[in-house]
């Protein structure tokens, strides 16, 4: 408090409006270079997306078993596989997979999770204990099993996968939002908003919501990278995508059988696959810097 005072005090007597978190958090994330190279490849990654059909006139799907594994040039920039499918093609449009697996999944395992934990937080007792003993069977599984036994009760496909990912994602969650919501549930303004009668769904709205986003904010971001090389994990395996829909894990797995004859079959997909992944991880580790009050302090 008395820090904000004094920034106050600072604005008023130079007359320059004192920043927002958000612009203070803006400012301290544009001095990680690294964070705002990754941010601007994220960028270009989705426009290439979004944009895909422009940027090549190659049908992702159509296959020409005259040009079957061609090596990479000018007419096919990286190569073609067995089928003679533009691989360049595969994997522009591959991305929109990728994208969107990574958003769906984060999406579904975010919204569930800060429910259960905020329920568990918020309400204590009898709630707790339940929903964090649910928590612990769910944890209790090796993450890659309980995704597959979900996919095999499911069956295959990519809805499927995103649906299994989620699920193991949930209780991460859960347990984040519940540690963070312990330590918001005695502080003074919100044991004031209970003395005046708010009601539950204000007091979590308005108080704990905001002081939580940050910390999702961070995590989210964080796992859409996670999210994307699981969901190829299962597509490699066959249980994600199916053929003939463009997808990295696929792509890797179709590849694989002639990786020392058409490297560029598993070079392409999987460089795409580390670059986005690095990407969103150099993004999370940016913005948790930036939004970690301590770290905008120091700097």
């Amino acid at each position: 408090m008395a820090l904000r005072l004094a920034e106050v005090d600072a604005g008023e007597s130079t007359g320059v409006r004192p920043r927002s978190e958000g612009q203070r958090a803006w400012r301290h994330f544009r001095r990680n270079r690294g964070a705002v190279i990754a941010l601007a490849i994220l960028i270009l990654i989705v426009l290439a997306a979004i944009f895909a059909p422009w940027l090549t006139h190659q049908n992702p799907l159509a296959q020409n078993l005259a040009d079957a594994l061609l090596p990479p040039s000018k007419a096919h920039l990286f190569g073609t596989d067995e089928y003679g499918r533009d691989e360049f093609a595969r994997i522009l449009f591959g991305a929109r997979t990728a994208l969107e697996t990574g958003l769906v999944v984060v999406a579904i395992s975010l919204t569930i999770g800060t429910i259960w934990g905020l329920l568990s937080a918020f309400y204590g007792g009898i709630w707790d204990m339940v929903l964090m003993r649910v928590a612990d069977v769910f944890m209790a599984f090796p993450f890659l099993l309980l995704a597959l036994m979900i996919v095999a009760a499911l069956g295959p496909g990519l809805v499927q996968a995103e649906i299994a990912i989620a699920i193991t994602y949930m209780p991460v969650y859960a347990r984040l939002v519940r540690s963070v919501g312990l330590g918001l549930k005695n502080l003074e303004f919100v044991q004031a908003a209970k003395s005046i009668g708010a009601h539950d769904a204000t007091i979590i709205s308005r108080h704990f919501l905001p002081n939580l986003l940050p910390t999702l904010l961070v995590q989210a971001t964080l796992n859409i990278g996670t999210a994307i090389i699981d969901v190829a994990g299962l597509s490699f395996l066959g249980l994600g995508v199916q053929p003939p829909t463009a997808d990295w894990g696929a792509m890797l797995a179709d590849g694989q059988n002639f990786i020392l004859t058409s490297p560029w079959l598993v070079l392409a997909p999987g460089i795409a696959i580390l670059i986005v992944v690095l990407a969103a991880n150099l993004v999370g580790d940016g913005l948790r810097d930036a939004l970690d009050p301590r770290q905008r302090h120091q700097a």
